[in-house]
Protein backbone atom coordinates (compact mmCIF):
# COMPACT_ATOMS: atom_id res chain seq x y z
CA UNK A 1 0.00 0.00 0.00
CA UNK A 2 0.90 3.50 0.20
CA UNK A 3 4.55 4.16 1.47
CA UNK A 4 4.36 5.06 5.39
CA UNK A 5 7.02 7.59 5.14
CA UNK A 6 5.41 9.77 2.03
CA UNK A 7 1.92 8.76 3.91
CA UNK A 8 3.31 10.49 7.25
CA UNK A 9 4.49 13.97 4.82
CA UNK A 10 1.14 13.73 4.12
CA UNK A 11 -0.59 13.80 7.20
CA UNK A 12 2.22 16.27 8.02
CA UNK A 13 0.75 18.58 5.42
CA UNK A 14 -2.37 18.45 5.79
CA UNK A 15 -2.04 19.07 9.83
CA UNK A 16 -0.53 22.28 9.05
CA UNK A 17 -2.93 25.32 8.95
CA UNK A 18 -3.89 26.28 5.53
CA UNK A 19 -2.60 30.12 4.58
CA UNK A 20 -5.74 31.94 3.86
CA UNK A 21 -5.57 33.50 0.45
CA UNK A 22 -6.41 36.39 1.69
CA UNK A 23 -3.68 37.43 4.40
CA UNK A 24 -0.66 35.05 2.26
CA UNK A 25 -1.07 34.19 -1.51
CA UNK A 26 1.99 32.95 -1.92
CA UNK A 27 1.83 30.74 0.91
CA UNK A 28 -0.88 28.95 -0.34
CA UNK A 29 -0.07 28.74 -3.33
CA UNK A 30 2.97 27.16 -2.46
CA UNK A 31 1.12 24.80 0.02
CA UNK A 32 -1.82 23.90 -2.38
CA UNK A 33 1.01 22.57 -4.72
CA UNK A 34 2.68 20.54 -2.27
CA UNK A 35 -1.35 19.09 -1.50
CA UNK A 36 -1.72 18.64 -5.36
CA UNK A 37 1.81 16.69 -5.75
CA UNK A 38 0.86 14.13 -2.41
CA UNK A 39 -2.45 13.79 -3.29
CA UNK A 40 -1.66 13.23 -7.21
CA UNK A 41 0.89 10.02 -5.70
CA UNK A 42 -1.77 8.48 -3.68
CA UNK A 43 -4.11 7.82 -6.92
CA UNK A 44 -1.46 6.90 -8.57
CA UNK A 45 -0.78 4.23 -5.63
CA UNK A 46 -4.26 3.88 -5.57
CA UNK A 47 -4.80 3.08 -9.08
CA UNK A 48 -1.52 0.26 -9.26
CA UNK A 49 -3.63 -1.55 -6.29
CA UNK A 50 -6.97 -1.55 -8.18
CA UNK A 51 -8.63 0.62 -5.91
CA UNK A 52 -10.11 2.96 -8.86
CA UNK A 53 -12.93 4.83 -7.10
CA UNK A 54 -10.39 5.57 -4.61
CA UNK A 55 -7.66 7.00 -7.09
CA UNK A 56 -10.79 8.86 -8.54
CA UNK A 57 -11.74 10.53 -5.71
CA UNK A 58 -7.74 11.58 -4.89
CA UNK A 59 -6.99 12.76 -8.59
CA UNK A 60 -9.62 14.77 -8.18
CA UNK A 61 -8.74 16.49 -5.02
CA UNK A 62 -5.55 16.68 -6.88
CA UNK A 63 -6.91 18.70 -10.00
CA UNK A 64 -8.76 21.27 -7.37
CA UNK A 65 -5.72 21.69 -5.58
CA UNK A 66 -3.81 22.34 -8.67
CA UNK A 67 -6.77 24.61 -9.96
CA UNK A 68 -6.83 26.46 -6.60
CA UNK A 69 -2.97 27.65 -6.76
CA UNK A 70 -3.29 28.08 -10.38
CA UNK A 71 -5.81 30.65 -9.51
CA UNK A 72 -4.03 32.81 -7.22
CA UNK A 73 -1.92 34.09 -10.41
CA UNK A 74 -5.41 35.26 -11.64
CA UNK A 75 -6.55 36.67 -8.31
CA UNK A 76 -6.93 40.14 -10.44
CA UNK A 77 -9.24 38.58 -13.28
CA UNK A 78 -11.55 37.15 -10.37
CA UNK A 79 -11.73 39.95 -8.47
CA UNK A 80 -13.12 41.42 -11.54
CA UNK A 81 -15.47 38.85 -12.30
CA UNK A 82 -16.36 38.47 -9.20
CA UNK A 83 -16.83 42.30 -7.06
CA UNK A 84 -18.67 40.99 -4.10
CA UNK A 85 -17.86 40.36 -0.52
CA UNK A 86 -17.96 37.01 1.24
CA UNK A 87 -18.79 37.03 5.32
CA UNK A 88 -17.23 34.67 6.83
CA UNK A 89 -18.28 35.25 10.37
CA UNK A 90 -17.65 38.86 11.32
CA UNK A 91 -15.51 39.40 8.81
CA UNK A 92 -15.35 40.18 5.27
CA UNK A 93 -13.11 39.14 2.54
CA UNK A 94 -13.44 39.17 -1.48
CA UNK A 95 -15.50 36.37 -2.85
CA UNK A 96 -12.65 36.19 -5.26
CA UNK A 97 -10.21 35.05 -2.36
CA UNK A 98 -13.34 32.48 -1.18
CA UNK A 99 -12.98 30.94 -4.29
CA UNK A 100 -9.46 30.50 -4.53
CA UNK A 101 -9.20 29.47 -1.17
CA UNK A 102 -12.68 26.77 -1.65
CA UNK A 103 -12.78 26.23 -5.27
CA UNK A 104 -16.16 25.27 -5.19
CA UNK A 105 -17.15 21.91 -7.38
CA UNK A 106 -20.10 23.91 -8.83
CA UNK A 107 -17.38 26.96 -10.38
CA UNK A 108 -15.24 24.71 -12.12
CA UNK A 109 -16.08 24.84 -15.48
CA UNK A 110 -16.31 28.70 -15.13
CA UNK A 111 -13.47 28.94 -13.29
CA UNK A 112 -11.17 26.43 -15.71
CA UNK A 113 -12.36 28.99 -18.63
CA UNK A 114 -10.22 31.80 -17.03
CA UNK A 115 -7.51 29.51 -16.92
CA UNK A 116 -7.09 28.81 -20.52
CA UNK A 117 -8.30 25.63 -23.09
CA UNK A 118 -5.63 23.15 -21.51
CA UNK A 119 -7.36 23.58 -17.98
CA UNK A 120 -10.97 23.46 -19.32
CA UNK A 121 -10.14 20.63 -21.34
CA UNK A 122 -8.94 18.61 -18.64
CA UNK A 123 -11.17 20.00 -16.42
CA UNK A 124 -14.25 18.13 -17.89
CA UNK A 125 -12.08 15.12 -17.91
CA UNK A 126 -11.97 15.89 -13.51
CA UNK A 127 -15.62 16.93 -13.45
CA UNK A 128 -16.27 13.43 -15.08
CA UNK A 129 -13.58 11.40 -13.21
CA UNK A 130 -15.87 12.73 -10.03
CA UNK A 131 -19.05 11.33 -11.25
CA UNK A 132 -17.15 8.30 -11.43
CA UNK A 133 -16.25 8.19 -8.30
CA UNK A 134 -19.80 8.24 -6.89
CA UNK A 135 -21.63 6.49 -9.55
CA UNK A 136 -18.80 3.72 -10.40
CA UNK A 137 -18.99 2.33 -14.03
CA UNK A 138 -22.61 2.54 -15.92
CA UNK A 139 -22.72 0.11 -18.95
CA UNK A 140 -25.75 2.63 -20.28
CA UNK A 141 -23.45 5.39 -19.55
CA UNK A 142 -26.90 7.34 -17.83
CA UNK A 143 -25.48 7.45 -14.07
CA UNK A 144 -21.40 7.51 -15.30
CA UNK A 145 -19.49 8.63 -18.45
CA UNK A 146 -17.54 5.28 -17.67
CA UNK A 147 -18.95 2.10 -18.91
CA UNK A 148 -16.39 0.09 -17.06
CA UNK A 149 -13.75 0.32 -14.35
CA UNK A 150 -10.86 -0.14 -17.13
CA UNK A 151 -12.11 2.95 -19.18
CA UNK A 152 -12.31 5.10 -15.93
CA UNK A 153 -8.86 3.87 -15.09
CA UNK A 154 -7.23 5.15 -18.18
CA UNK A 155 -8.69 8.41 -17.56
CA UNK A 156 -7.41 8.73 -14.16
CA UNK A 157 -3.70 7.75 -15.79
CA UNK A 158 -4.44 10.52 -17.91
CA UNK A 159 -5.12 13.12 -15.49
CA UNK A 160 -2.53 12.08 -13.13
CA UNK A 161 0.03 12.35 -16.06
CA UNK A 162 -1.28 15.96 -16.98
CA UNK A 163 -0.94 16.75 -13.69
CA UNK A 164 2.09 15.38 -13.00
CA UNK A 165 3.12 17.54 -16.33
CA UNK A 166 1.26 20.76 -15.02
CA UNK A 167 3.63 20.40 -11.95
CA UNK A 168 7.02 20.42 -13.47
CA UNK A 169 6.03 23.60 -15.78
CA UNK A 170 4.98 25.11 -12.30
CA UNK A 171 7.79 24.49 -9.85
CA UNK A 172 10.10 25.11 -12.58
Amino acid sequence: MLNAVKYSLYVLLYMQELPKPWFNLEAYKKIRLEEAKFEVEIAEKFLQEGLIRNAAGKVFQAWKSLLAALLTDKRDVLVKKYPKKKSLGRRKIEFADWIIAIVPTSYLEELSLILGKEINLLTEKALFIHEYQYNGPDKEAILSPFRSDEIAAENIKILIDEIKSILQKVQK
